[in-house]
């Protein structure tokens, strides 16, 4: 086994390799890395010491090499350009964590639900209604931010399992 990196230390590329390093011994060394994904070590290197960006699609396959759903929303949320606009950072969590951000986002569904159909009946945002809009927006961001989660820790945890109506 190789020694741990220290300028790489804190790079999910490096952790999520390290964290697979536990079930397969060959993502140990960036060599079996390279042998296991088809990326080239020195490649490899640069990524995890974050002197390049990767291509989305090496993104993907280390994602997958790796089980480390959580590096496409860390590619998304801080390397590409679109993204870093529209996706928010999300960690992979422990399950009862998620699941009690899930019950705490869902609380006052209903009374956003009917804030919804209130400023929607005539078919127009009318003054004063913006503000409510606001706050509908930023309800549904939080909602959005934890469905993210979960979908990290099933994507994670329920290989095999069915979820989003894929197996």
């Amino acid at each position: 086994m190789s020694k741990p990196a220290t300028k790489a230390a804190n790079s999910p590329f490096y952790l999520a390799r390290m964290e697979a390093a536990k079930v397969n011994d060959r993502f140990s060394s960036r060599e079996g890395a390279a042998d296991e994904t088809g990326i080239d070590r020195t490649r490899l290197a640069r990524i995890e010491l974050d002197s390049i960006t990767p291509y989305p699609e090496e993104v993907m396959l280390l994602a997958d090499a790796y089980d480390a759903p959580q590096l496409l929303n860390f590619y998304c949320s801080t390397c590409c350009p679109i993204g870093r606009q529209n996706v928010k950072p999300c960690a992979l969590q422990e399950f009862d964590r998620v699941m009690m951000q899930a019950l705490a986002a869902l609380q006052g569904a209903d009374k956003v639900s009917a804030a919804i159909i209130s400023i929607a009946r005539d078919g127009r945002v009318d003054p004063g209604e913006d503000v409510q809009m606001g706050e509908i927006l930023a309800y549904m961001k939080n909602v959005a931010s934890t469905a993210e989660a979960m979908q990290l820790w099933i994507k994670k945890n329920l290989k095999g399992e069915t979820y989003n109506g894929k197996k």
